[in-house]
């Protein structure tokens, strides 16, 4: 299981990049292997306000259709449409393919995420 460094990790298997005030969102690699092949994703709209913890996309594979939650509050700027016509890019590289960027309201709420180290020990527990 690949993480990176750096990154913000949610108990549902998210990740978060910060920028600034903003932060891109995507699935961990631990989350794409446990979906398997991706064949969808349901993306969430620009300019669209969500609260940590809401649902802001569905992600179906061939196996399962699984929520993804966003794991910090803000109103999204940016939207991964490459993955409409090539939802796979999730399974090829989890990390370069983000599915969303959100301005974030309540930067504080990255407090609450896990670092990398914490996460993997997190996903030990998981399986």
């Amino acid at each position: 299981m690949k993480t990176i460094k750096g990154l913000y990790y949610t108990k549902d298997h998210e990740w978060v990049k910060v920028d600034g005030n903003k932060a891109m969102v995507g699935i961990t690699d631990y989350a794409q292997h446990a979906l398997g092949e991706i064949v969808y994703v349901e993306l969430p709209e620009m300019d669209e306000v969500y609260k940590a913890g809401d649902v802001f996309c569905v992600i179906e594979s061939v196996k399962a259709a699984a929520d993804s939650f966003a794991p910090v509050s803000g109103k999204v700027v940016e939207i991964n449409e490459e993955l409409e016509d090539s939802p796979e890019f999730l399974n090829e590289d989890p990390y370069d393919n983000w599915i969303m960027a959100v301005e974030m309201n309540n930067p504080s709420e990255l407090e609450d995420l896990m670092d990398d180290e914490a996460y993997k020990k997190f996903c030990e527990k998981e399986e």
